[in-house]
């Protein structure tokens, strides 16, 4: 297939899972164990997307909780989040077709993500195990989460390619900064959790209405 881009890296959540529910329902756990009001699973789309430390940064009540409050949420998010990951999340429709068009066409896939890394490795396991996403990437300890650059750059050179021969494909405006701050192209998606206006506005290159188009801008480069 003719095309200037050589690899497809994917965001995971509201790029290929929609998982908002089962993330919403994990944190709202520990926000009730700690006697705090809960949030709308709605409202969870503006809150994901920088890493669980900045999600509890977020949804915690008004005045800045210490480091120490932090750390223990993220560490009781773990617990409640590895009950209820899977309740209710799934593949957005046409994820599955996308996925196996790329690989058809012999187009490597790889996923980073702001998920801690340990999440990411289990959610790809139950739902995206039929394709070869290699690497997949979540946040790890020491390495600097998303928008900086560093997540692509590592991708790129275990894929053997250049940020500019690579698109990045993700929701929000962090998906997009990234994008820009590596030289991949920032690809938006209309259905993740944030609106196309932020994508728009964070520097989105092109956005996708539905999953196939994301083969139909390959196939146009």
């Amino acid at each position: 297939m003719p095309t200037n881009y050589k690899a497809a890296i994917f965001d995971l959540d509201g790029t290929l899972l929609d998982t908002l529910a089962d993330i919403g329902n994990a944190a709202n756990d520990v926000l009730t164990d700690r006697g705090h009001r809960t949030h709308d699973l709605d409202a969870y789309r503006h809150f994901i997307g920088d890493g669980v430390a900045t999600l509890f940064k977020r949804i915690l009540p008004d005045g800045t909780p210490t480091p120490e409050v932090i750390a223990d949420c993220v560490s009781e998010f773990g617990v409640t989040y590895g009950r209820r990951w899977d309740e209710n999340s799934q593949l957005y429709p046409g994820i599955e077709e996308l996925l196996s068009e790329l690989v058809q066409r012999e187009i490597p896939i790889a996923i980073l993500s702001n998920k801690p890394h340990e999440f990411v490795g289990v959610c790809v396991a139950e739902f995206l195990s039929a394709w070869p996403f290699d690497p997949v990437l979540g946040q790890r300890e020491g390495i600097p989460r998303k928008p900086d650059p560093a997540g692509v750059l590592e991708v790129c050179e275990a894929l053997g390619v250049a940020p500019k021969e690579c698109v990045y494909v993700g929701d929000s405006s962090v998906d997009m900064l990234t994008a820009k701050n590596s030289g991949a192209m920032a690809v938006g998606v209309a259905w993740g959790f944030r609106p196309v206006e932020e994508l728009v506005e964070y520097g989105a290159s092109r956005i996708l209405d539905t999953p196939s188009n994301l083969v139909e801008l390959l196939l146009e480069c």
